[in-house]
């Protein structure tokens, strides 16, 4: 069966260019991979994607390219370094770049000098618990995280004093190998020197072969007014450290609020109950009540019932994405007398009476709550 012309098999034209013909073998490649293609259609699929490699591989060749523009499929023959070869294999694999990554869950690092891997540090996370007060006016702290220096002992070579690093006899140096698996190659990581390119006989016993010592330090960190519990601040940089010269990773401190005895958040409101007593209810007057700058007044009117809500504009918190502050509710709280003594008892009794004798004018929800009542059992 005559073979198919390579730029049909691509879907490009004759005049496209090298990024167009690697944009289309990867797409075509990803379609019809072998492990996207399973059951009744895995052998069809298996088909496309060697005809597609072939074409790519001598569509990417300037030289292969040249020749087959004049010649056609004379002027090349796959069978030398051909498309199902190994000798193919660094076209294929620049070709596919990332996707590697993509469809096997890989971690790849970039490469770094003399071809090692390099990685870049895992991020840390910090619990930083403080106080509403603190969230609601911001603060400078100083925390304590984990860092590594460089080990004195060995200057950093990881190797014992004396001694040096070798070449890894598995990847010669290079920090990776090539996987393969019939007409597919994969390049990973090197277990043996786990992408450094070297591997140290002697370890230094200070650090482990590591070259570094783990240690404590100190950072400032500036916790912005307003801030709420859950949001995190990133400090760049302050992570693990990469791995062979990789950038470290970052620090992301995360905020947690201290229960308040007095005041309850609502996103940039605060909320707060206010016991007040059955006389100050039920004749009125001024109190005061708590808020984060200090002490405001408000105005009980007479008659006031328990749950009743007042509002404070402006006196809750301003968060740090907002361009004015929340406001404070206070839910009063009606406290009924504890620890009564006999003459205290004789004269709320005699209160009672008279406030049963004025009927239902001193009982706003007496009548509403006799009604329901004989509705419910009628």
């Amino acid at each position: 069966m005559a073979k198919r012309d390579y730029y049909e098999t691509l879907g490009v034209t004759r005049n496209a260019t090298e990024e167009e013909i690697k944009k289309a073998y990867r797409k075509l490649a990803m379609k019809h991979h072998p492990d996207r293609n399973q059951g009744d259609s895995s052998k069809v699929a298996e088909e496309k994607f060697k005809e597609a490699k072939e074409a790519y591989e001598m569509l990417s060749d300037t030289q292969k390219r040249a020749a087959y523009d004049q010649y056609g499929h004379a002027g090349v023959d796959p069978n030398r370094g051909g498309a199902g070869g190994a000798e193919g294999y660094g076209g294929f694999a620049e070709a596919f770049g990332d996707i590697f990554g993509d469809m096997f869950g890989q971690q790849r690092g970039r490469a770094g000098g003399g071809g090692r891997q390099v990685f870049r540090g895992s991020d840390l996370s910090y619990a930083m618990e403080i106080t509403l007060e603190e969230a609601a006016k911001g603060k400078d702290a100083q925390i304590r995280i984990p860092s590594w220096d460089t080990c004195e002992t060995c200057k950093g070579t990881g190797a014992k004093p004396g001694t040096q690093a070798k070449t890894c006899g598995t990847c010669n140096g290079s920090g990776a190998v090539q996987m393969r698996q019939g007409f597919f190659s994969v390049q990973q990581t090197c277990p043996g020197c786990r992408g450094a390119g070297k591997v140290i006989p002697e370890p230094c016993g200070a650090c482990s072969g590591q070259g570094k010592i783990k240690r404590q330090k100190t950072l400032e960190v500036k916790i912005p007014a307003g801030i709420d519990g859950g949001m995190r601040i990133r400090s760049a940089g302050n992570g693990e450290p990469g791995t062979n010269g990789g950038p470290p990773g970052d620090l992301y401190i995360e905020i947690r609020i201290k229960k308040n005895d007095i005041f309850e958040r609502d996103g940039d409101d605060l909320h707060c109950s206010v016991p007040i007593s059955m006389v100050t209810a039920a004749l009125g007057g001024e109190i005061d009540v708590p808020t984060l700058a200090g002490k405001a007044a408000i105005d009980i009117p007479e008659g006031t019932q328990s749950g009743k809500q007042f509002r404070l504009r402006g006196k809750g918190i301003k968060g740090v994405r907002s361009s004015y502050p929340g406001d404070l509710y206070c839910h009063i709280a009606v406290e009924t007398p504890v620890k009564l003594s006999e003459h205290q008892r004789r004269l709320l009794r005699e209160l009672d009476e008279s406030f049963k004798k004025g009927g239902s004018k001193h009982s706003p929800s007496g009548d509403s709550w006799t009604d329901r009542l004989k509705n419910l059992f009628s």
